[in-house]
């Protein structure tokens, strides 16, 4: 760790004196010290953030109107809660993952979403896999875990009513059921 240089302590102290503690205990009051005159500091040089392979690449630029996002909990009927939970729902489209890296499932995962919508699709099957428990560097259930950020900030997140898990005929936990507004 390195010490503070000469600035930085004066400007940590004046920092400070503008701190009231917490504890209801009377402190003795310290006068603060003078204040020397502001000492220009000169930015530090911010390198911009690099994609790295493997990562999972950065949020398209959103538009200006409010988006509904895909959350676990979306707004579904009971009868719709009862089709998902037994397995008897029509799956319109299925999209398997499997054998992707991050990087292609999220463009694969993208452009099946743009079909589904263009052609009316109510029910997408989404096959991740299952999380597996791994030391690295065997590193398994990347994708399942990537899987709902990706849906909160896809460009279509405002056409999906509500994610669950897939019932055991559709593939269990490693598989879930997106289901798109009309």
């Amino acid at each position: 760790m390195r010490s503070l240089s000469p600035e930085e302590a004066a400007l940590w102290e004046r920092v400070t004196a503008t701190i009231t503690p917490l504890s209801r205990d009377a402190k003795p009051a310290v006068p603060p010290r003078p204040i020397a005159a502001p000492v220009a500091v000169a930015p530090v040089p911010v390198a911009p953030p690099r994609l790295v392979k493997g990562r999972v690449p950065p949020p398209r630029p959103v538009t200006a109107a409010p988006l509904r996002r895909a959350t676990i909990h979306g707004n579904l009927d009971g009868h719709w809660e009862r089709r998902l939970k037994t397995g008897n729902v029509p799956v319109d489209r299925t999209v398997d993952l499997h054998g992707h890296n991050l990087e292609r499932a999220y463009d694969a995962l993208d452009q099946a979403l743009e079909r589904a919508v263009a052609l009316g699709d109510r029910v997408i099957l989404l096959i991740t896999g299952h999380h597996r428990p791994g030391e690295p560097p065997i590193q398994r259930g990347k994708i399942r875990a990537a899987v709902h950020d990706w849906l909160a900030v896809s460009r279509h997140a405002e056409r999906i009513a509500a994610v669950r898990s897939a019932h055991r005929r559709h593939g269990g936990g490693g598989s879930l059921y997106l289901i798109l507004r009309r």
